[in-house]
């Protein structure tokens, strides 16, 4: 037997303006995420990350899995955290990539088909590896090349996943040779064995091809080239550094590493 509440009309009527309601209000508080991330893509780009995160985080507060709020919270966070020296102790620093992070996996967990959430995650285990102690850094390194490999596999265009790759292959080349057999033999990092300067040099000259106005991949690339005694290329690189206007919020910041670095090259 089928058990039945009778509704009058007006109660019908009732019930359905709420519906309509709730269902306008669902829909205004997305549009007000989306307004908040449009905002917040604007601060970024004057730079101005402080009122970049403030309007990320607004529109978290009214829909948390919001996947773009979400990786860009992640990036702005980590890019906050980056002035901060890894000489000294930095709480203020560590709980910015630490958030960074968390946000990062967050936006993961929304979209998994999207690439900027695996690119957040796989910048974001970088920074908070600098943190970790050398069993939990052989870990994460393993963790970061499989994100920055993921963002590829969705967009085989971006230029950030293929600098990560740079970067990891020429971190790992930098490591001890007893590091590297340590690691490989007794701590589980066969893929260690994947890295190679070539390859550090391949995925950083495809960032700049990608995109040649970032002055961070030109920086990074000469710093490989550097490294390679290839001092005239690593020259050029430094060069267009200069040339390049600052763009983002961390470029006055690698001008001046650029600077650093043809100093050290000209004593050599």
């Amino acid at each position: 037997m089928e058990w039945t509440i009778p509704v009058s009309k007006p109660a019908l009527r009732l019930a359905g303006l709420c519906l309509a309601w709730f269902a306008a209000a669902g829909s205004l508080g997305a549009q007000q995420a989306a307004d908040h991330v449009a905002l917040g893509i604007a601060a970024t780009e004057a730079p101005d990350l402080k009122t970049a995160l403030q309007h990320f985080q607004a529109a978290l507060d009214l829909d948390s899995m919001n996947y773009e709020a979400n990786w860009r919270a992640a990036l702005t966070l980590g890019l906050m955290g980056d002035p901060y020296p890894m000489s000294a102790k930095s709480p203020e620093r560590d709980s910015l990539y630490a958030r960074a992070e968390r946000y990062a996996r967050r936006a993961v967990a929304a979209n998994p088909a999207g690439a900027d959430g695996h690119f957040a995650l796989a910048a974001s285990l970088g920074r908070t590896a600098l943190m970790m102690g050398p069993e939990e850094k052989i870990r994460r390194a393993t963790l970061i090349r499989s994100e920055a490999l993921r963002t590829l596999a969705i967009n085989p265009r971006h230029d950030g996943a293929y600098h990560i790759l740079g970067r990891w292959n020429a971190e790992i080349m930098r490591l001890p040779a007893l590091s590297r057999f340590f690691a490989k033999n007794f701590m589980g990092a066969r893929v260690f064995n994947q890295a190679s300067w070539d390859k550090a040099i391949f995925y950083m000259e495809k960032a700049v091809q990608l995109d040649p106005e970032r002055i961070y991949h030109h920086l990074e690339l000469a710093d490989i080239y550097a490294e390679r005694k290839r001092l005239r290329d690593a020259g050029t690189q430094l060069r267009l550094v200069d040339s390049l206007p600052v763009r983002e919020a961390m470029d006055t910041n690698y001008k001046q590493q650029a600077a650093s670095l043809r100093s050290r090259l000209a004593k050599r």
